[in-house]
């Protein structure tokens, strides 16, 4: 039984045709006009390149000889990315992206009159989050008949009618998954109309059918609700069932896991998205991880394992303010001490990320959330065997490599969880994690400890992480 997982990203699309044993059968990728953003905060995408490149990709991945009949489809995407439609479900605004701020003033709104609400699902509503974006598009598209996301556009030209919004694409636009409701009050105070948001179900849903032959895939076959790409993502590196975290380590340091009940964090670093099966998915984002390590990458890797732990210490910040394991805006990246070259400099930064990675362990497990097995290990920097050994010491726990950890994995994953009696589940238990193990190397334990102590103290003496 072949499905079809499409990631509709900032940049392009990819689609995957995955077999029932959990092997890619084919994949393919086509591009999307960069997001036009302003110096306002303003970052749009002309929604109407969504399909085309869908169809395309899609289509690709179908005609693939070892494909055969695609038996569900699931879309993920970017999360926080709208549009306005009108009643045929056509778009007539600009996408207004995940990281766009044009909204920042209706959020504050939207903090104010759902605090209560806010504070019971252990969340925060940004300057860029989608809720107060759905007002400013009320407010400038009169005459729209409501808005969509990414997923529900494809969704209908796949169906050939309006389709429901799942409740993970919904959260950040105001979707309530405790109570399974919108968020009233605040779209009361913000002045839209409940007509204006769509209908909410759970993942992997089935929320129609091709009517006809579409991109190759055959009529009749199932349209399934799919997930965000980090939870699409989360799900396809083997994070599905309580218990099990996977530490993504890209541009920046990604947390996620899964929880049997909701857990809420007091600083707002970390929020949840609702699990299909009803569990949670824990997850935080730090501004720390890859883009914070240049260089000759391979050639610094080779250097710093010979030299082993820094004497000095780094805290690789890509960017201004920390969001995950704590929340401070005025936190900056540091080095303390004097490297004595190139290559420690190079250690002291992968062990700087490291150190972030168990402080958020720690935070997790301060929380309450219980962490079993071994960490799943993810993303561009755990291809880097130095790195992910020091990430293994310092956090004291093997770390299990992905061998499928891309958003479209994941959303053939949900499709699949459609077509099964025992679901998302089931499906997780099929494909597995897969990957090599990576376990914590002795030798280095002591010395690397006692720079984590230094490390957190740096952090506490700054007034950035709470006593």
């Amino acid at each position: 039984m072949t499905v079809v997982g499409i990631d509709v990203a900032t940049a392009g699309v990819r689609a995957f045709a995955v077999a029932p044993d959990g092997a890619v059968l084919a994949r393919a990728a086509e591009d999307l006009p960069r997001p036009v953003r302003s110096p306002e905060g303003h970052s749009e995408q002309d929604a109407r390149t969504w399909w085309p490149a869908v169809e395309s990709a899609v289509r690709r991945v179908c005609e693939h000889p070892e494909v055969g009949r695609v038996e569900a489809v699931a879309v993920a995407a970017t999360s926080g990315t709208i549009v306005a439609v009108d009643r045929r479900g056509e778009p007539v605004s600009p996408a207004l992206m995940y990281d766009d701020r044009r909204a920042a003033s209706e959020n504050t709104v939207a903090a104010e009159a759902g605090a209560e609400r806010w504070a019971e699902l252990g969340t925060t509503v940004s300057p860029t989050a989608a809720l107060g974006r759905i007002a400013w598009l009320h407010a400038a598209y009169p005459d729209a008949a409501g808005v969509v996301h990414t997923p529900e556009l494809v969704g209908a030209s796949l169906t050939g009618r309006p389709v429901a919004a799942d409740w993970s694409h919904a959260l950040k636009s105001g979707y309530d998954p405790v109570r399974g409701e919108w968020a009233w009050e605040v779209f009361d105070a913000l002045g839209v109309p409940t007509s204006w948001l769509p209908e909410v179900v759970a993942p992997t849903r089935v929320l129609g059918e091709t009517p006809r032959p579409v991109a190759g895939l055959p009529q009749g076959c199932p349209v399934v609700a799919g997930m965000t790409d980090g939870c699409a993502a989360q799900l396809a590196a083997g994070a599905a069932e309580p218990g099990r975290f996977v530490g993504i380590l890209g541009t920046t340091y990604v947390l996620k896991g899964v929880t049997e009940r909701l857990v809420a964090d007091p600083w707002g670093a970390l929020y949840s998205h609702r699990h299909p099966d009803g569990w949670w998915l824990a997850g935080g984002a730090s501004n720390t991880g890859g883009e914070g390590v240049t260089g000759d990458l391979a050639r610094l890797d080779d250097a710093a394992a010979a030299r082993g732990p820094a004497g000095v210490l780094a805290y690789p910040l890509a960017r201004s303010g920390e969001r995950f394991p704590f929340a401070e805006p005025e936190a900056r990246g540091f080095v303390v001490g004097d490297p004595a070259d190139d290559a420690e400099l190079h250690r002291a930064r992968l062990e700087g990320v490291a150190f972030l990675e168990r402080l958020a362990l720690e935070r997790v497990h301060d929380l309450g959330m219980d962490v079993r097995g071994p960490l799943l290990a993810a993303g561009g920097g755990s291809a880097s065997t130095l790195w992910t050994t020091i990430r293994a010491t310092v956090t004291g726990r093997s770390m299990q490599l992905s061998a499928h950890a891309e958003t479209a994995y994941g959303a053939a994953m949900l499709a699949a969880a459609a077509t099964v009696p025992g679901g998302l589940s089931e499906v997780s238990a099929r494909h597995g994690a897969g990957g090599t193990v990576v376990d914590p190397d002795p030798a280095q334990s002591d010395r690397l400890d006692e720079s984590y102590r230094r490390f957190t103290a740096e952090l506490r003496d700054r007034g950035w992480l709470p006593r």
